[in-house]
């Protein structure tokens, strides 16, 4: 395995007090991310001359595009839906209308982490909220089809690195409190899951968001640092920004060439020279299509 480098990463532009969820919008040609200390939802382009902010009335933590063109947010215990303002233009705060509010009777549990299937259902987990840390978050799949399930996964103290392989049958996911990635095989439809192992050990404490590549290699963030793992679960490199921790990381840009990084301090930079394009991230299905077939395309 390389060596950690601190020089590959080069910075475009920096926004807000925090960052995460860094995502690509094929419909506005843009990145959008998240900074929960500000209430901010950011977009930029190399054709913008700075990002663009629109303001949310709550701090959101998760957020997936949608088949309708608005946005599935993940705040606190609830998801809720948003209505997109066009890039550059003015607009009031904007509010989720609450579309479920996850495990009401726990008080300690909250949202965090989650990514659409590929089959466009919202997979996310919980975290234990808590000093104790004690393990009782879960994970569950949200459809407008068929509700909330909760998956047959062991119980965690924070669900992280919730991921997919491009063909949707295989689902990563880890508790950022302990010290491994696991792997599973994964039924959309049934939202049913089956073989359990473990697919790589972390590098550096705490798990944090996940991503594969069109090589159904696996970008996990860990620790402060990125990760590249291959197939097999064999460790590639470790990548780390000069400035900040890593936070999120996501593919994007025409082809699904670029490879950005959402710093922890609301930076956003470029890596060059990734081995494989990315996949598109599948559109959460908020239309009442039974489909997937137009939820192929990212937006």
């Amino acid at each position: 395995m390389n060596a950690v480098s601190t020089a590959v990463a080069t910075m475009f532009v920096r926004a807000g007090q925090t960052g995460c969820t860094l995502r690509w919008s094929k419909v506005h040609a843009c990145w959008r991310w998240l900074d929960p200390a500000r209430r901010q939802l950011y977009a930029w382009a190399p054709s913008f001359t700075a990002p663009v902010a629109a303001r949310l009335l709550e701090g959101a933590s998760l957020m997936a595009s949608c088949a309708s063109g608005g946005m599935l947010l993940g705040v606190g215990k609830r998801l809720g839906m948003l209505e997109l303002p066009v890039p550059g233009q003015a607009s009031r705060p904007l509010q989720t209308q609450v579309l479920v509010t996850i495990d009401a009777a726990e008080p300690r549990t909250g949202i965090s982490d989650g990514c659409v299937d590929r089959a466009g259902n919202f997979v996310f987990g919980t975290a234990n909220m808590a000093r104790d840390q004690r393990p009782i978050g879960s994970f569950y799949q949200y459809s407008q089809r068929h509700g909330l399930r909760r998956l047959a996964l062991p119980a965690v103290a924070r669900a992280a690195s919730i991921a997919f392989s491009p063909d949707g049958r295989r689902m990563y996911f880890a508790d950022a409190a302990h010290g491994a990635i696991r792997q599973c095989d994964y039924d959309a439809e049934q939202a049913r899951i089956g073989a359990i192992t473990t697919f790589a050990e972390l590098l550096a404490p705490g798990a944090g968001m996940a991503v594969t590549d069109s090589a159904a290699q696996l970008w996990s963030v860990q620790g402060g640092l990125l990760v590249q793992y291959g197939g097999d679960g064999q460790p590639l490199r470790q990548i780390a920004l000069p400035c900040e921790a890593v936070s999120s990381v996501a593919f994007g840009g025409e082809g699904l060439e670029q490879l950005r990084i959402l710093g922890a301090l609301g930076g956003l930079y470029g890596l060059p020279g990734a081995s494989a394009a990315g996949v598109a991230d599948t559109l959460f299905l908020d239309n009442g299509s039974a489909s997937s077939t137009s939820a192929c395309a990212q937006r």
